[in-house]
């Protein structure tokens, strides 16, 4: 029945209850599990988790090996609940911000067996809504409570989601005033992606295209702790001069690990930690953005073939393989600075950035 939700509009609704707090049934496998995410959950909700049955506490292996955690699923662990472990504890087991206020959180006893679907259906719920990837989960035996949501793991979401162009309009820039701005809506929770598309470049020729991940602090704010706001600056006035060319802008924020996330890491960086380690002690990899985006909306916008303005082979790779051709890598090295020496060198050493 068409007004029946699709899988996509399922996925929507369980972000939307994790970040409430709400746990979320997932079901498809050997038997329900309840599921909350860490971050969020309350400590009255925890209590009521906990009197449905025994608990435990899924993080990433990047996470766990911060903890000294046995990993025994490859990606991840499952760690058993102790009986006196409070919100305090499932939080600190999540956020490495209270490692030093929380140093004494084990030992640990972690599950083994089983092929742990639902866990990596968790975590990649958690990675979703911008979460910390960590999650409480209830194994239940009946039926599952009538007023939670029930997402179905087993239900595939497509390769590809469907990307819908919302609008455009003119917006003339200081940079440029010949420029429309375009507005995507892509994913479960219809995340907003923009495309700055400068004077009419013709869709027979490559297209000079800058690929920007959102850094509301670089772009925004001025902050001198990363390149990005001078590479959309730089990125802006190189289309200008060519005369016509597309800025990808993509609503991936800290390398797709969300705002609060990214400050989490800079407070971490701020122990000693660079930036890949940041990110690994969050229970992250170094890079959880979907580049794919950017290609499909090149593709939707009538583009082929792109001259990509990048330092990053990954974003290059990505264009090829999601069906555009990158007949040219134009170098793109701005904003260096005292303040962000070591992060451009962790880049380069540990992500492959050519600087």
């Amino acid at each position: 029945m068409s007004l029946a939700p699709t899988q996509w509009e399922h996925t929507a609704r369980a972000l939307s209850e994790l970040r409430l707090g709400l746990p979320v049934v997932l079901t498809g496998g050997p038997t329900p599990v309840l599921m909350a995410a860490a971050e969020t959950l309350s400590a009255a909700r925890l209590a009521d988790l906990r009197a449905l049955g025994p608990a435990h506490l899924t993080i990433t292996a990047r996470r766990a090996h911060v903890l000294n955690a046995m990993v025994y699923d490859g990606d991840l662990t499952r760690i058993v609940v102790p009986d006196d472990a409070d919100q305090v504890w499932v939080g600190a087991m999540a956020d490495p911000s209270l490692d030093l206020a929380h140093p004494a959180k084990g030992p640990f006893r972690a599950l083994r067996g089983g092929q742990a679907v639902a866990e990596r259906a968790a975590l990649r719920l958690c990675k979703q809504a911008r979460l910390l990837p960590a999650a409480l989960m209830v194994p239940i035996s009946g039926d599952p409570p009538q007023n939670l949501l029930q997402y179905d793991i087993t239900q595939p979401e497509p390769l590809v989601t469907a990307l819908t162009h919302i609008t455009a309009a003119r917006v003339p820039l200081s940079a440029a005033r010949d420029t429309k701005l375009h507005v995507f809506g892509h994913g479960p929770d219809f995340a907003e992606h923009y495309a700055v598309e400068i004077g009419q470049p013709s869709r027979s020729q490559p297209v000079l295209c800058r690929l920007h991940s959102a850094c509301l602090t670089g772009d925004i704010l001025g902050s001198l702790k990363c390149d990005c706001g001078a590479q959309l600056d730089a990125a802006l006035d190189h289309i200008a001069s060519a005369g016509s060319g597309v800025l990808l802008y993509l609503n991936q924020e800290g390398r797709g690990i969300g705002l609060a996330n990214k400050l989490r890491a800079y407070a971490l960086q701020d122990q000693g930690y660079d930036t890949v380690e940041a990110n690994h002690r969050l229970g992250f990899e170094d890079d959880e953005r979907d580049l794919a985006i950017g290609a499909q909306i090149l593709l939707q916008m009538g583009f082929t073939r792109t001259r990509l303005m990048t330092n990053n082979p990954a974003k290059v790779a990505r264009m090829e393989t999601a069906g555009i051709t990158v007949t040219e890598r134009v170098a793109h090295r701005y904003g260096r600075t005292e303040d962000n020496a070591a992060y451009l060198a962790t880049k380069a050493a540990k992500s492959g950035h050519l600087l």
